[in-house]
């Protein structure tokens, strides 16, 4: 049995992707016996740099789990006790999760300080390597990072690429992003469209998670407003707070006359609502023009719901075209081909059965046990 700690988002942060993945984590290395402690963060983002309404959970504390809040991402005084309490547990792991390079001189330091005891070994589960939304800096803070660790998991091909820009030589191994499986099991698509006031009578498409540029809602607004599309019964559900501005997207509903065809719930989704929204939808559409790996294409999976997904990142590799969904250019009207085929050729049964044979590749047991592996390398 291992000491694990897990450095990154969770409880009493909200239940987005990043804190969702890193308790799930916990539950599976726990379920094989080993003891988890999480150190999450007393302050992730400064108020000036979140673009949401708040980054506190207003759900009850998981109570199977042993979570520390002890970090301050911009405190160096604090990332030095932090890494002091890491070492007095003595972890033979430390897995860290790196998203962002914001997040680099704060994980790195911790990262560097808790090696300094010879024991510990430290995993960082790479989301992005190389960001979505670049600024100045970047490169020479994720080279910060890269340097504090012994090894490197991605989620997805792309990202294992970019790790050879800034390291060749540790180990390193790629490993699908695991399902998102702990939303609850499904429910009867009439029941989840009662609870949504939702009218029966439609399709509806599915775009889920916090609106950022390079997600590609506008492309898909734009898909809505093709002709193909506004013959048929579909509405779009737009499901996520707004991480930019709302303004270039309701212009396009506004110009597009799409008032009647969007529904905007743009609050945050708490983690009990998750599957009201997956179970009412008829396909989900993931019109990115930059990506790596997605956590919505996994709840997708664990809600046997077809996807549409751009050829980005790592989305053709999660996604297989005409199996689980349709893989698309990051083009409008092609998103909306994709869309108008799908349902004009009744073809979303042919694509559930691909979906629930594709996701048995998706295990937890298989990322932990990557996790673990690795750590033979080193």
């Amino acid at each position: 049995m291992d000491r694990i700690i897990i450095l990154g988002s969770a409880y009493p942060l909200r239940g987005g992707g990043l804190a969702t993945f890193n308790e799930r984590l916990a539950r599976a290395f726990q379920d094989k016996g080993h003891k988890v402690t999480i150190f999450t963060f007393s302050l992730q983002y400064p108020s000036l740099l979140f673009p949401g309404k708040t980054q506190m959970s207003d759900e009850a504390a998981p109570n199977d789990l042993d979570i520390k809040v002890e970090v301050n991402s911009i405190n160096p005084f604090n990332w030095i006790r932090s890494a002091r309490k890491i070492k007095k547990l003595k972890p033979d792991i430390l897995v860290v999760r790196y998203w962002i390079p914001f997040m680099a001189p704060c994980l790195g330091t911790i990262s560097r300080l808790v090696r300094k005891n010879g024991k510990t070994k430290v995993l960082a589960v790479v989301d992005n390597i190389v960001p979505h939304e670049k600024r100045p800096g970047d490169r020479a803070l994720s080279k910060y990072f890269v340097n504090s660790v012994d090894g490197f998991l991605t989620m997805s091909e792309s990202v294992l690429n970019d790790l050879q820009k800034f390291d060749k030589k540790k180990p390193r191994v790629f490993c699908n992003h695991p399902l998102y499986d702990n939303f609850g099991r499904a429910i009867p698509m009439h029941q989840a469209r009662e609870f949504l006031n939702l009218d029966p009578d439609f399709y509806y498409l599915l775009f889920f998670g916090f609106v950022r540029d390079y997600k590609g809602l506008d492309l898909l607004l734009m898909a809505m407003a093709n002709e193909k599309i506004r013959q048929l019964p579909i509405k779009l559900i737009v499901a996520g707070e707004f991480y930019s501005s709302m303004n270039p997207y309701l212009k396009i509903i506004k110009e597009n006359k799409l008032d009647e065809k969007v529904i905007l719930k743009s609050d945050f989704i708490a983690n009990n609502l998750v599957s009201k929204y997956f179970c009412a939808s008829n396909l989900v559409v993931q019109p990115y023009k930059d990506a790596t790996q997605s956590g919505v294409t996994q709840i997708a999976y664990h809600f046997d719901k077809p996807m549409v997904v751009t050829n980005v990142g790592g989305l053709p590799e999660m996604v297989p075209h005409k199996k689980a969904g349709w893989v698309v250019k990051p083009d409008s009207d092609e998103i909306a081909d994709a869309v108008y085929h799908i349902f004009t050729s009744d073809l979303d049964q042919q694509l559930i059965e691909g979906i629930q044979e594709e996701k048995k590749r998706f295990s937890w047991d298989y990322f932990t046990d990557s996790l673990l592996e690795l750590t033979t390398k080193i």
